[in-house]
């Protein structure tokens, strides 16, 4: 087998056109795996999500609906559109209403939302400490928090996007109660991961 026959008999999604994928690819290859995400033109995948991750997103996301303005909602495993080559999935977002909110949407735009969450897993520590965080600052997400487990201890991060540089600050380290007034009140006790 020649290598454009071995290139020809690969899934759709596995071959990147010249110019690297887009973000509309993401709703149109056949075949392509749940929770792909687009950073730098180019896709990257999820390892199967572990216990304390998806514990991790229910408590947040379980709060974070109970403390958002009316005029806000909670969105998970969802991807936005940053530009034409960044269409990340964040784990959480807090956008602002859309009266265009159809069930089959696949996507929302950088400038809809107002807080990401990310939960750190192993295989995504560097696109979620490093890249993703810069990519939303790019995009004037106001809020991002980055959460993970420390010695069997839920850390968040908290960052707020600094107008004058344009990248994020770090505002607060929180390990047992996360109380906040931005983006919204909310106050999460976040030794209640254990029961989850």
């Amino acid at each position: 087998m020649t290598f454009e026959e071995g290139f020809e008999s690969l899934p759709l999604w596995l071959r990147p056109p010249p110019q690297g994928f887009v973000a509309s690819d993401l709703d149109h290859l056949p075949g392509l795996p749940m929770h792909a995400e687009l950073i730098d033109g180019s896709l990257a995948f999820f390892a199967p999500q572990t216990c304390f991750h998806s514990r991790a997103l229910a408590l947040f996301e379980t709060a974070l609906h109970a403390a958002t303005l009316p005029e806000l909602r909670v969105r998970s495993r969802i991807t936005i559109i940053l530009d034409e080559v960044q269409r990340p999935e964040p784990d959480l977002i807090v956008i602002k209403a859309d009266d265009a909110d159809h069930p089959n949407r696949t996507f929302y735009r950088g400038q809809d939302v107002v807080l990401v969450v990310e939960v750190i897993s192993q295989d995504t520590r560097p696109r979620d400490t490093k890249r993703k965080p810069l990519l939303y600052a790019e995009a004037g997400i106001p809020h991002f928090w980055l959460t993970e487990t420390q010695t069997d201890q839920l850390i968040v991060r908290v960052h707020e996007l600094d107008s004058a540089t344009g990248a994020y600050t770090c505002t607060g380290v929180h390990s047992d109660r996360l109380k906040l007034t931005v983006p919204f009140d909310v106050d999460i006790d976040l030794t209640t991961i254990d029961r989850m």
